[in-house]
């Protein structure tokens, strides 16, 4: 792949993954994440070549104008997008494959100082929540999760959703909770949702039910077509006109104000009452 066309790919992947994201231009120059991967391709290549010393200035540079330290050494796939960036590590011997998603504050470390593989290993399709931390030479399999501020030490298998210290699972995937999560997601896309968050396996009680609120409105939409369909059978004519769409705003601030309100409750909660 070319460096425009990869160039391209990976403004798409975060215009797929963001809706903060308004323009091209936008996405070039602010988002840190995205100039930390393009500046470690750079320096992976010098890496490789046995340039390690410039390998070396340029991470310490990307560090200091991204807030992303990556080594050099890492291989990172297609596609990787770093939100937000600041406080992202990365290790040398780590290695992230396709589609994966990391959160500001993800550390991929090593536990050991003996030289050799002591990162871990991310498949594709890996999503890490904010400020978590996976240590160690294990293996994060596609499609596997991590909860915010989780620790990991042990492999993560397919489809799974790991939270807590040290990380724990949550959710294993079966037959039924993938064509769930598979129709959700579908729906997710439809509506503007974001697919992670209304995905069956998170423990968030706020996601859960605009899961359940996607699973009834794709019965619905299933059928209301099925009934567009006689009546065309029959010579009527109706349902030819697009739906409207829904403003995903709304949706976001309600849940921001909750969240405050939530936090809100907390603070103001006296445990020696």
């Amino acid at each position: 792949m070319g460096v425009i066309a990869r160039l391209k790919d990976d403004i798409a992947s975060i215009y797929h993954r963001d809706p903060a994201a308004n323009g091209t231009i936008e996405i070039l120059f602010n988002y840190p994440g995205m100039q930390a991967i393009w500046i470690h391709r750079v320096s992976h290549k010098l890496w490789v070549r046995n340039w390690r010393l410039s390998a070396r200035c340029l991470s310490t540079f990307s560090r200091w104008l991204t807030g992303v330290e990556i080594h050099p050494g890492a291989t990172i796939g297609d596609r990787f997008f770093i939100d937000h960036g600041m406080g992202v590590v990365i290790g040398e011997t780590a290695e992230i494959g396709n589609d994966c998603t990391l959160y500001h504050g993800v550390t991929l470390g090593g536990t050991t100082w003996q030289s050799g593989k002591r990162h871990p290993t991310l498949g594709n399709n890996v999503v890490i929540g904010a400020g978590a931390k996976i240590l160690g030479p294990i293996t994060m399999n596609d499609g596997a999760r991590v909860g915010s501020n989780s620790v990991v030490v042990k492999d993560v298998p397919v489809d799974t959703t790991v939270v807590g210290i040290p990380g724990r699972v949550v959710a294993t995937p079966s037959a039924q909770s993938k064509e769930t999560s598979q129709r959700r997601t579908e729906m997710a896309k439809k509506y503007g949702f974001d697919a992670y968050a209304v995905s069956p396996d998170n423990p968030d009680p706020v996601a859960n039910a605009i899961g359940q609120m996607l699973d009834h409105m794709h019965l619905m939409d299933s059928k209301v077509q099925e009934v567009c369909q006689a009546v065309q059978t029959l010579g009527g004519s109706v349902c030819t006109e697009k739906l409207p769409e829904l403003d995903v705003e709304d949706f976001s601030d309600a849940e921001t104000a909750a969240a405050q309100k939530r936090q809100k409750s907390l603070d103001e909660f006296d445990p020696i009452i």
